[in-house]
């Protein structure tokens, strides 16, 4: 994308949401659970520190990346096969160079990571498929949906251009070959929804690269993770 002043910055980061509407629309299927918070007047204060308790990403990376999950999750959740990843987007425990406070996710698009910063100084990093040309989002929003099996509502947009998701015009139901995978976390601002998304993915080996319609994917077991560790409310800070 050309280089943009910080207020055309700013006037294209407004529009995104209804010009691009992003990986997902925001009709739900009738049946469809979802977690969700009333929408605040002002975005919320940063939550309380998040606390690592016994969650399958505390293991070494070949079993963190098995298919241990599949015996507590309704669908099969697939192994991944590390040689096809680039260790550096593995999760991991790093310094906190963040800059934000603790319960913070901070997700830095051109180095495809994003960061879960915890009390003691350090954060959780994951790597993470970011949008691409032309679909990036930046800006701060917080988590007030979160979907376990998300259906899939391709915007209209999305399936005027893409043949693959025509199909899908009424909805996909969650599952294994739902692109949204395991988990979603739905971005919104106020009590706007972004139409933007941290969700998983059918396609792990697409995580260190720019393919998505905007959203921010994982690997199944890394959103997993992430869901069961993060509140409603939680600050998400996506960088330019």
């Amino acid at each position: 994308m050309p280089h943009l002043s910080s207020l055309g910055r700013l006037v294209l980061i407004a529009a995104l949401p209804l010009a691009l509407a992003a990986c997902a629309g925001s009709r739900p299927l009738p049946n469809q659970a979802a977690v969700q918070t009333p929408a605040p007047a002002f975005a919320p204060a940063p939550v309380p520190p998040v606390t690592a308790g016994p969650i399958v990403g505390d293991l070494d990376s070949s079993s963190r990346y098995g298919d241990q999950l599949t015996a507590s999750e309704p669908y099969p959740v697939k192994s991944v096969n590390l040689e096809k990843v680039d260790p550096r987007f593995l999760k991991q425990t790093v310094p906190n160079t963040t800059g934000e406070a603790p319960g913070t996710i901070v997700i830095d698009p051109s180095e495809r990571h994003l960061y879960l910063v915890q009390s003691d100084g350090t954060a959780i990093r994951y790597g993470v498929g970011v949008g691409r040309e032309g679909f990036a989002w930046s800006g701060q929003a917080y988590i007030r949906r979160k979907l376990e099996w998300p259906d899939w509502h391709p915007p209209a947009e999305m399936v005027a251009r893409d043949p693959h998701a025509r199909p899908y015009a009424n909805g996909m139901p969650g599952g294994p070959g739902n692109p949204l995978g395991a988990r979603s976390m739905t971005l919104w601002q106020g009590d706007k929804d972004t139409l933007f998304r941290i969700h998983g993915t059918v396609e792990p080996y697409s995580i260190g690269k720019a393919v998505s319609s905007g959203c921010i994917r994982m690997m199944n077991q890394d959103v997993i993770d992430l869901y069961d560790r993060v509140p409603l409310g939680t600050k998400v800070v996506v960088r330019s």
